[in-house]
């Protein structure tokens, strides 16, 4: 995985957090793809909602910090809302973690794609920002994945 780096709070201190769900933190009426991450991902794809939104291309960002049971639900709605569009990122291997748990969760959904972006070659050690950049994991690489969904 790559390392902590300080990053700015998402959600207010006494924020509550249910087993089995997940939260939308950014949205519109005119979402064109869902992102979904945990952690440092989650914060790229905050960075990618950003950049995105500044082209004219609006997208779904969806913390999902419980991954098991996932918040199948809400995954299919923001799915629904963004045309069937999906990216999943995470910062480590892609058996076993964010990508597999919502390909699952939206397995009987028709019309999805989903871009998968994980970590796929041999971790390295190095500064955060070049690491996520590495093994395809940042911002940049969300925009791009985003915008060949688009």
């Amino acid at each position: 995985r790559s390392s902590r780096p300080t990053s700015v709070s998402i959600y207010p201190m006494n924020e509550k957090f249910e087993v089995g769900k997940s939260k939308v933190v950014r949205e519109s009426s005119s979402d064109k793809v869902t992102v979904v991450g945990a952690g440092i991902t989650l914060h790229e794809a905050l960075k990618a909602h950003n950049e995105l939104k500044a082209a004219g291309i609006n997208i779904r960002v969806v913390d999902i910090f419980c991954l098991k049971p996932p918040d199948s639900d809400l995954l299919k709605a923001c799915v629904a809302a963004t045309g069937g569009k999906i990216v999943t990122v995470e910062d480590h291997y892609p058996e076993g973690g964010i990508g597999g748990v919502v390909a699952e969760a939206l397995s009987e959904v028709s019309g999805v794609v989903h871009r998968r972006l994980a970590v796929n070659g041999m971790p390295t050690s190095g500064p955060c920002a070049k690491l996520l950049e590495v093994h395809g994991i940042s911002s940049s690489h969300i925009v791009a994945a985003c915008k060949a969904l688009c």
